[in-house]
């Protein structure tokens, strides 16, 4: 292996056993085990995977949910050992992989640092000398004698980012850390990506955010079904991942329009306020639709962050409830007033007593609002002694 590169993925593969039957004795267990009966199933997640990272890169993996992005990073990060093939790793690597793994919520913020730092490898000394580079950039100096517990999850968010980021490792690893904390950190979270991308370390990002992909990454790979289905340049590996996205959403559809044509028919959604509004304004939607048996229906519905790719507003009320057959017509107001910028794809279902989907709303024609940046805007954040939380109160501008 040449001294540059930081991370050599070889023919790895990795499954699970699935329990498919309870013994609860060890008498039936050998019994089964000489009829060849195992009393589980594999479930291959990787499938003879192989990728190199050189020193420096900032590498992309991508995938749909379930393809073995996870798995892969865990094998990596030496938490998961594979069945087959090996990965070599070339430095001190930090993995932040799951929000709140090793914090105690019964401990304070610096506590908790401590003890994490220590997870990672890292002495009293060495935390000492990066401590107050974390607290800074979390930005949470004056709550890190606060148990973790009083924290927002937001707060947490930034502080195990922030001890992620901050233990200067040769290799960081992040897993789905984009759409966490607001608006302010995630620009502080760029700043650091840019510079790191330019700092000559390496760093291996999962991400379902595209624009992340082509922004950060000089290199990437596109896992699915636990096989390497494209790798190299990052434009192309992203441009493939949505793409195969927008196939799959497509036969989803089509397969969901044939199973409920016979209950649902005609289901449209309007849009009756202007697309584009400020974050204190309604958005007023309606909901048409035509009910063929003789059931009680309701809307669910939910905004998707067209940039991130990231759910914002979910509501599976039965508030919007219709009984019986014919033509249904639903009016829904809500507000996203927590918003400053953001451009949003609605996305509803009808569905019976049950909440099983019986339509989806066309695709094509879902409406789509933007809800504009607001600058100029007067909101206070304080702490609150009785909830043990953050309190916000104001208004917009």
């Amino acid at each position: 292996m040449t001294k540059n590169i930081a991370v050599k993925v070889e023919h790895v593969s990795k499954y699970f056993k699935l329990p498919t039957e309870s013994t609860q004795s060890l008498r039936t267990a050998l019994v089964n085990r000489f009829k060849g009966i195992k009393g589980y199933k594999e479930q291959h997640v990787l499938k003879d995977i192989n990728f190199e990272v050189e020193e420096g890169d900032f590498f992309g993996i991508v995938g749909r949910n379930g393809s073995g992005k996870s798995t892969l990073l865990k094998i990596i990060s030496q938490i998961y050992v594979p069945e087959q093939g090996k990965v070599t790793v070339n430095g001190k690597l930090v993995s932040f992989i799951e929000l709140g793994v090793g914090f105690n919520p019964e401990l304070t913020g610096k506590e908790n640092v401590y003890m994490n730092g220590a997870m990672l490898g890292f002495t009293t000394e060495e935390i000492d000398a990066m401590y107050d580079d974390i607290v800074d950039f979390a930005e949470l100096g004056e709550f890190m004698n606060q148990k973790l517990k009083n924290y927002s999850s937001g707060m947490q968010v930034r502080l195990a980012f922030s001890v992620a980021i901050k233990a200067q490792g040769d290799i960081l690893i992040l897993d789905e850390v984009l759409a966490v904390g607001d608006e302010a950190f995630q620009r502080k979270c760029n700043d650091y990506f840019m510079e790191r991308k330019n700092s000559g370390k390496t760093t291996i990002l999962v991400t379902h955010d595209m624009g992340a992909v082509k922004k950060y990454c000089n290199k990437a790979v596109l896992i699915e079904h636990g096989l390497v289905k494209a790798y190299g340049n990052p434009d192309e590996v992203a441009n493939q991942y949505s793409f195969d996205n927008v196939i799959n959403a497509e036969k989803i559809s089509e397969k969901n329009e044939e199973k409920v044509s016979q209950v649902i028919q005609d289901f449209d959604v309007k849009l009756l306020t202007p697309a584009q509004i400020r974050p204190d304004e309604d958005i007023i939607l309606e909901f048409t639709y035509n009910v063929l048996q003789d059931i009680d229906t309701h809307i669910a519905l939910s905004f998707l962050d067209i940039d991130t790719s990231f759910g914002l507003y979910n509501d599976n009320s039965i508030d919007l409830k219709t009984t019986g057959t014919g033509r249904k017509v639903v009016t829904f107001t809500c507000k996203l007033d927590y918003l400053n910028h953001a451009k949003l794809k609605l996305a509803a279902t009808v569905r019976d007593s049950e909440k099983h989907p019986l339509a989806f709303s066309p695709a094509t024609t879902a409406p789509i609002i933007v809800i504009d940046r607001i600058v100029d805007s007067v909101f206070e954040s304080e702490w609150d002694a009785n909830t043990g939380m953050m309190r916000r109160s104001g208004s917009w501008k």
